[in-house]
C-alpha cells in the first residue's frame, strides 16, 4: 500500500505515529534527482529547470465544468515533473521516463492526436492559435499520478508542456490564460469534451486549500478543508479510456437539456426550475440534467460546511454527490460503488465519493485524521474482498498549481540552450 505520508518509526518498534516533518519535499527531490540523471542520460547534457504539474482530485462538483458550472477540487501532491533545456531551433524532443520512451516533433508542425505525446502536440497547436512564437526544448518527464484514474494526469501533462513552452520561448505565465489553452487541446485536439475545471486547478491550485470554482468567469475561491480531516484518494485499481467512454455522451444530453430548457448551459437553471419544467425532457435526460442542477447547489452548500468548519456536513454532501452520478448521471461502476460503500462503512470516514469522470478510477473520502491508518486497512481489505481487485489508497494534502520545483533555477542563457541535431 502506497502512502505518501511516510511515518517515522518508533524506537521501540510499535506502530509508527510521528509524521515525517516535510516528506513531500524528501520525495520530490528525491524524484527530481532521479529525473535530472535520465535527461542527462537521453541528451547528453544537464537540465536548466525542472518543473511539477499537479494532479487534482475533485471534492465535489462533477460534471458540472462543461455546463458552465461550479467545482470544488483540490491540487495534490501526486506530481507529474519535468525537467528540461531550452534549444535554439524548434525542435520538441521528449523522453518519457516512466514509458521508456523517445518522442520528437517540430513545435510549428504538431500532427500527432493519439498516444502520451498528442496531449504536446495538441498544447503546440493551441498556443500557436494564440499567436505565441514557440521555441524548441528537451525534457524528460515522469510522475505518479496514475493514468485513467481520474485524477486528472492528461492536464497535469498539458500543463508542464506549457510551461516549458513559456520557459523555452519566454512566454509570459498567466495560469489561466495557458489553463485555456490547454482546456482547448483537450477539446479540439485530443477529442475529449471536458470542462475547464481540470486545467484550471492544475495550473492555479493553492498551497493547503482547496478552490470554489465558477466555470463561467474563471473566478476562484480559496477555502480551507475542516479541521482534523484529511482528504485520501482510494483507487480501485480499474481503468477506463476517456475518449472512448461514454463521457462524450454524457455531455451531449445535458446540451440538449440546455436546449429544451431553453439556456445557454445547465448553471443558469435553479433546482426549482427544474422540478417545474423537467417534464420537458425525455427521462434520460431529465436524469442528467438532475445531476447538474442539483449538484451546482451542492458545491455552494459544500463550500459553506468547508467555511463553518463542518466536515459532517461536506461527508454528507459528499454522499450525495455519489448517489446522483451512479443513479442520475449514471457514471459509477461497480467498482467505484464498492469502494465508496467500504469507505462509508468506517466510523473514520465522513463520506465518500467516486471522483473524475466515472466508469473506472478513484474514490475520494474526507477522513478523521486521528484514524487514518486504521481506515485505509480496514477500507482497502473490505473492498479486496468484496471485488478481488487491489486498491491502493494515498492520504494527500492539497498542492501549489504548475510551476518551477527549484526556486533557484533562471532561464536559460543562449550559451545554455541545446544544440539543434
Amino acid at each position: 500500500m502506497n502512502r505518501p505520508d511516510a511515518r517515522i518509526p518508533d524506537p521501540d518498534g510499535r506502530r509508527p505515529t510521528r509524521p515525517d516533518p516535510d516528506p513531500i519535499r524528501r520525495r520530490r527531490a528525491a524524484a527530481f534527482d532521479r529525473l535530472d540523471a535520465a535527461f542527462e542520460e537521453a541528451f547528453g547534457s544537464a537540465p536548466s529547470h525542472r518543473l511539477r504539474s499537479p494532479g487534482r482530485v475533485n471534492l465535489i462538483g462533477e460534471h458540472t465544468d462543461h455546463q458552465d458550472g461550479f467545482v470544488l477540487p483540490m491540487a495534490i501532491d501526486r506530481e507529474l515533473r519535468l525537467v528540461l533545456r531550452p534549444r535554439d531551433d524548434g525542435r520538441v524532443r521528449l523522453w518519457a521516463a516512466d514509458l521508456q520512451a523517445h518522442h520528437a516533433f517540430d513545435a510549428s508542425a504538431p500532427h500527432l492526436r493519439d498516444g502520451w505525446a498528442a496531449y504536446a502536440h495538441g498544447v503546440a497547436w493551441s498556443l500557436a492559435r494564440d499567436g505565441q512564437r514557440l521555441r524548441g526544448f528537451d525534457a524528460a518527464l515522469a510522475g505518479d499520478v496514475p493514468q485513467g484514474a481520474g485524477l486528472s494526469s492528461s492536464a497535469a501533462l498539458e500543463l508542464a508542456i506549457a510551461h516549458a513552452f513559456a520557459i523555452a520561448g519566454d512566454l509570459p505565465w498567466d495560469p489561466v490564460a495557458m489553463a485555456v489553452a490547454c482546456r482547448r487541446a483537450e477539446n479540439d485536439w485530443v477529442g475529449v469534451a471536458s470542462g475547464i475545471m481540470d486545467q484550471l486547478i492544475c495550473a492555479c491550485g493553492r498551497e493547503g486549500m482547496a478552490l470554489r470554482i465558477d466555470c463561467r468567469d474563471l473566478s476562484r475561491e480559496a477555502v480551507t478543508l475542516p479541521s482534523g480531516v484529511r482528504v485520501v484518494i482510494l483507487d480501485t485499481g480499474t481503468r477506463r479510456g476517456l475518449v472512448d467512454s461514454a463521457y462524450n455522451e454524457r455531455s451531449a444530453q445535458v446540451r440538449e437539456a440546455a436546449r429544451a430548457l431553453q439556456v445557454a448551459m445547465l448553471r443558469d437553471v435553479t433546482p426549482a426550475r427544474l422540478a417545474s419544467e423537467e417534464h420537458r425532457l425525455d427521462a434520460t435526460v431529465r436524469r442528467r440534467a438532475r445531476h447538474v442542477v442539483h449538484e451546482n447547489a451542492r458545491v455552494a452548500l459544500a463550500a459553506d460546511a468547508m467555511r463553518r468548519d463542518d466536515p459532517v456536513a461536506l461527508g454528507r454532501l459528499m454522499d450525495a454527490s455519489h448517489d446522483s452520478l451512479r443513479d442520475d448521471f449514471e457514471v459509477s461502476s461497480p467498482a467505484l460503488d464498492a469502494i465508496t460503500q467500504a469507505a462509508r462503512a468506517h466510523p473514520a470516514c465522513y463520506g465518500a465519493r467516486m471522483t473524475g469522470a466515472g466508469f473506472a478510477g478513484c474514490a475520494v473520502a474526507l477522513v478523521d485524521d486521528t484514524d487514518l491508518d486504521a481506515f485505509v486497512d480496514a477500507t482497502t481489505a473490505h473492498y479486496r474482498d468484496a471485488t478481488g481487485h487491489a486498491p491502493e489508497a494515498w492520504p494527500v494534502v492539497a498542492a501549489a498549481g504548475t510551476g518551477p520545483w527549484d526556486a533557484g533555477a533562471t532561464a536559460a542563457s543562449p550559451s545554455e540552450r541545446s544544440s539543434p541535431r
